[in-house]
């Protein structure tokens, strides 16, 4: 009898097998080589804001990839913000009812981190129809903690059903929340040797909101010499429109390295402020260009400069100033 062959097929099959082994081993080393996922933002925080909100606050995620955060009630995602903001407002809830958030951090990749420990808050219930907004808090009063915080305090607001929150104002922006229980709170991330103007409002449950109180100018201590909140890179040159004979003066600067996105920048032309450049949600990460109007003579030479307004609401340092000549 004549022996029968062993097939060769179960050994092909074992080698494909290892082949793919090593590509999927392959596929998973060039996925670590992208970098680790964000981290999990900490410091998260629930306060109900009205009988139909929640504000919700984290600290930011470090890393200059980091280009926004996803915010989830239960395992539903309500929210999105960019880099430069760690809070919002969630709004068009149920009154009386029980809330649980998450924040994830999102990475200039579109990855994910994963989210942060669960927090809850629970909104008011409402009553009869409320359009009478609370009083004014008052005595707003605070001091620096450090070169990078400082600690408010205010008198309560009245109202006739209730202050439910409190909402702190650096400037024109909302930056903090409390419950309306409390009548303290720090603001943390600012800058060293920098003044700032805060004020509080009070809301109630059908969130009307009280005038905002007096405002207190602190200075924290320390220096800031603005070099390193200044745009840097930066180029001018100029360019003739033969489409109306005018020139234009030309600028590229990259932006400041700074917690979150810089959407605005202010130019100053010849030592004054001449115009603002709003980018908004498209802000250039690496590279920022800008064109404005110089008139129509020839050989005129300006000197210009850029600032960033930066995330904590103040005016980072100018960059380095360049002169340029029309026609040049």
């Amino acid at each position: 009898m004549r022996p029968v062959p062993v097939p060769a097929r179960p050994y092909r099959l074992a080698a494909l097998c290892g082949a793919l082994l090593l590509v999927a081993s392959c596929g998973w080393q060039s996925r670590a080589d992208d970098g680790p996922l964000p981290g999990a933002p900490r410091g998260v925080t629930a306060e109900a804001g009205s009988a139909t909100s929640v504000h919700v606050m984290w600290n930011a995620v470090p890393g200059e990839d980091i280009e926004g955060y996803e915010v989830y009630r239960g395992s539903t995602k309500v929210e999105e913000v960019p880099a430069a903001e760690h809070m919002v407002d969630v709004v068009r809830l149920k009154p009386a009812t029980t809330y649980a958030f998450t924040v994830r951090a999102r990475d200039t990749d579109g990855r994910l981190g994963p989210p942060s420990a669960q927090v809850r808050a629970t909104t008011p219930a409402t009553g009869p129809a409320d359009r009478a907004a609370p009083t004014a808090p008052g005595g707003l009063r605070g001091r620096a903690v450090g070169s990078r915080a400082v600690q408010l305090t205010w008198s309560a607001a009245k109202d006739d059903r209730g202050v439910v929150s409190y909402d702190i104002h650096q400037g024109g922006t909302k930056i903090h929340s409390v419950g309306g229980n409390q009548t303290a709170t720090v603001v943390t991330g600012l800058r060293p040797g920098t003044r700032y103007s805060f004020t509080v409002r009070a809301r109630d449950a059908a969130d009307n909101a009280s005038p905002a109180s007096p405002a207190l100018r602190l200075t924290t201590p320390g220096r800031d010499d603005g070099r390193g909140t200044a745009p840097t890179g930066f180029r001018a040159t100029s360019h003739r429109d033969a489409s109306d004979g005018a020139y234009y003066i030309d600028l590229s600067w990259v932006p400041p390295r700074t917690d979150g996105v810089v959407t605005e920048y202010e130019v100053h032309l010849d030592g004054r402020a001449a115009t603002s450049v709003v980018f908004g949600g498209d802000a250039p990460r690496e590279r920022a260009e800008y064109s404005f109007y110089a008139g129509t003579e020839a050989g005129v030479r300006h000197r210009v400069r850029v600032r960033a307004l930066l995330p904590d609401g103040t005016w980072g340092g100018f960059c380095e100033e360049r002169t340029v000549m029309t026609g040049d």
